[in-house]
């Protein structure tokens, strides 16, 4: 691609310089062999696609297009100097996140030359690593984090690549002792293998067992960790769809076994959650994506239905039964069939089944299917003692105070399956993981326990009978969800919070959050609240720009791979400009707005586009089937039918930066934040107005005016 044929008004501009002090034109000769570049940390070339990211006041320097730059790295990195590779695999590294430059390179078949270095060229060097490790694994670094740049583009297919590279990139996982950097960037490679082609999935899961990963979540390198379980993530997400069970489960046993060695539950537990260093954003969302697919193992016996004639399953309710009423089983000649189907009948009342005759049926609804009758066994013979004196308890009580400990457990797993959101796929913004989930290894059966018993408690307090179902189900959903808001560490934690939100405090709870959003009918506070409403809605605008003013920054999310790379947009004190810009890193305080080189008018705004109508949401990739990041993504579209797009980091902040770009247009705010806002500040300011006639009783109709006096003698003349 000649770089000079594609820029011809900016290259004129740059090559027809008019000195002041020279009376004649430069001109420069071979100009196919040149391009310009953004003299920056991005060190971007200029293109056609990308010229209108140049940000005003930048530098730009003259340098050898992106073929001869990729032509001169090509034959480098193959010289026979030990320094002179290493340099142009450092160079390669750093040019190879330029996707122009990449898409020359590729065209030289650059891709196939590194993976025929990492596959049999580096072997010549380890000969030397025993006399210059340093220098071994640095050149290993780099070429394989020149690999990551360059595929990281999307331009070649993973499908190509040979098992003998598979092979060379997993034995740098499997070694116990390998250059982190290496690690690391070989770890990405598994990772985008497994994600990008079902193909290398099963090549690679010949490769790497979780046992083998196990060691890398021992040390205290974060990054090392997250990529690791992020290895562990996308091979239990990507599994063949018409196996994904079997081989989840499969892989779920090999788990199990190492669990009860106390060895990956207890590291991830110990030497990540429970570390000395916090958890990063990535590394919350690799946790948040272990938890949700280790309960997405349950989604088979979720959604498998009892077979009411299958005697093996019917055999575990007669146990339920049998645990329960301490009884054993009956020889078949003892009483009559009749006397013991009327035994039978009653017992299954007893322990709450609908179906009395043959409680088989009550597992036939999906969800939550098998999964409640498994967490009734698990609860019957883990917790027997307080099994025994649930079902004991209620047989006592009259049957309109009965608690029904069948169905209460079949609708509590339900309940469960929703809160925890099993057999969904993970999102890919949520960091939203529960540390107590690590702590045992039937963790969900335990939470069922733990909840069944909560259930049971909050049935006695609120003195329900079998029509208040439904609110108790309700009230101890509300129960669960602000325990597990509360973040405990431990199953114990959780279970001692759920002891402070008992029906009683639910009730203060429910109370005060009612007063704060009261919400008067009369006619003369609805004028009052018609008036005053303006000026709140005032005040939540400024609030919005002043929030914009502040700026945030947003990830750079590729549909190829998680990445860390940010950029920063806010918007100027004066309300006129939108400052944005690329960062490093994500920044620990406010960014000056004097540091973001790209500017846009905010007169030069004409739309702001939300969810998938964004032209982001409209590329191909994996972004536009998340349901999450869509509700996140909004673009801002100005002249030239040139669009900023972005991806807020959370609701909260999507809903502020459309209500202030919305504002900034003059247009309404209508998030969710700003109704909420609304209403916690209406009523705030109401109450205050109000607070002269507390206990006083405020009439519908103002009261009549008086008549007129027959004199006014009583009025007293100042003068």
């Amino acid at each position: 691609m000649h770089m000079f044929s594609t820029l011809t008004p900016i290259m004129q501009c740059f090559f027809s310089l008019s000195f002041h002090s020279m009376a004649f034109r430069w001109s420069l000769g071979n100009h196919e062999n040149f391009a310009l570049q953004i003299a920056d940390a991005t060190n971007f070339y200029i293109t056609e696609k990308n010229r209108n990211d140049i940000k005003n006041g930048s530098i730009l320097r003259l340098t050898t297009s992106p073929y001869q730059t990729a032509v001169g790295l090509h034959e480098r990195i193959q010289s026979s100097s030990m320094d002179a590779k290493l340099e142009a695999l450092k160079d390669l590294a750093n040019a190879s996140r330029d996707i122009t430059f990449a898409q020359e390179f590729i065209n030289l078949d650059g891709i196939s030359l590194l993976t025929q270095m990492v596959e049999s060229g580096t072997e010549r060097y380890q000969k030397l690593q025993k006399i210059m490790k340093p220098c071994f694994g640095d050149l290993l670094s780099f070429t394989l984090t020149a690999f990551v740049e360059l595929m990281d583009h999307g331009i070649v297919s993973w499908d190509t690549f040979s098992v003998a590279f598979i092979k060379k990139i997993a034995s740098y996982v499997n070694k116990s002792a390998m250059d982190t950097a290496v690690l690391q960037r070989s770890l990405a490679i598994l990772e985008s293998m497994v994600l990008n082609s079902q193909d290398l999935y099963h090549k690679v899961a010949q490769e790497i067992t979780i046992g083998q990963l196990i060691p890398h979540l021992q040390g205290t390198d974060q990054d090392i960790q997250t990529y690791t379980i992020a290895v562990i993530n996308a091979l239990f997400l990507k599994a063949p769809e018409e196996k994904r069970q079997v081989r989840l489960h499969c892989a779920h046993t090999e788990m199990a076994h190492i669990l009860a060695q106390k060895q990956l539950r207890s590291i991830i537990l110990s030497n990540v959650i429970r570390s000395p260093t916090p958890i990063n954003d990535e590394m919350a969302h690799q946790l948040y994506v272990l938890q949700v697919l280790t309960f997405n193992l349950l989604e088979d016996r979720m959604m498998t239905k009892m077979d009411p004639q299958d005697q093996a399953q019917r055999d575990i309710i007669f146990e339920l039964r049998r645990i329960a009423f301490d009884m054993e089983m009956e020889p078949n000649n003892s009483g009559s069939i009749e006397k013991r189907k009327s035994m039978y009948t009653r017992d299954y009342k007893k322990l709450g089944f609908i179906n009395h005759v043959n409680p088989a049926v009550d597992f036939t609804q999906i969800p939550p299917g098998m999964l409640a009758l498994d967490n009734m066994l698990y609860f019957a013979r883990h917790h027997q003692d307080a099994y025994i004196r649930i079902v004991l308890e209620n047989s006592s009580r009259e049957d309109k105070h009965e608690c029904p400990f069948g169905r209460s457990s079949i609708e509590l797993t339900k309940m469960l399956c929703e809160i925890l959101k099993v057999g969904e796929l993970p999102s890919e913004n949520c960091h939203d993981f529960h540390p107590m989930f690590f702590t045992h290894d039937r963790s969900f059966e335990e939470f069922f326990c733990i909840c069944i018993q909560l259930l049971n408690k909050t049935w006695k307090e609120m003195r329900a009978t079998s029509e208040d179902f439904n609110k108790v189900m309700q009230v101890v959903r509300e129960q669960i969800m602000r325990a597990l808001t509360l973040k405990p560490n431990s199953l114990d934690q959780f279970k001692s919070r759920l002891q402070n939100l008992s029906y009683t405090e639910i009730l203060k709870i429910r109370q005060s959050e009612r007063m704060n959003q009261e919400d008067f009918q009369s006619r003369p506070i609805l004028e009052l609240r018609e008036k005053i409403q303006p000026e709140i809605m005032e005040l939540i605008k400024q609030q919005r720009l002043n929030r914009l003013c502040e700026g945030t920054c947003f990830r750079k999310i590729s549909s190829r791979r998680r990445q860390d790379k940010f950029w920063y947009c806010r918007l100027s004190p004066n309300h006129k400009v939108l400052h944005y810009g690329d960062l490093e890193e994500s920044p620990q305080g406010e960014v000056p707005h004097d540091s973001l080189q790209d500017k846009l008018p905010v007169a030069d705004i004409k739309a702001v586009i939300t969810g998938k109508d964004c032209p982001h949401m409209k590329e191909k990739g994996a972004l536009k089937q998340n349901k999450e990041v869509l509700e996140l993504a909004f673009s801002v579209l100005y002249e030239s039918d040139e669009y900023l797009n972005f991806i807020a980091p959370d609701k909260h902040e999507y809903c502020v930066w459309t209500d202030g770009l919305n504002a900034l247009l003059g247009k309404e705010m209508t998030s969710d934040y700003t109704k909420s806002d609304m209403d916690t500040l209406l009523s705030m300011e109401m109450k205050l107005r109000l607070l002269d006639l507390e206990n006083i009783q405020i009439p519908e109709a103002p009261p009549p005016i008086p008549k007129e006096p027959s004199n006014y003698d009583f009025v007293y003349d100042c003068n």
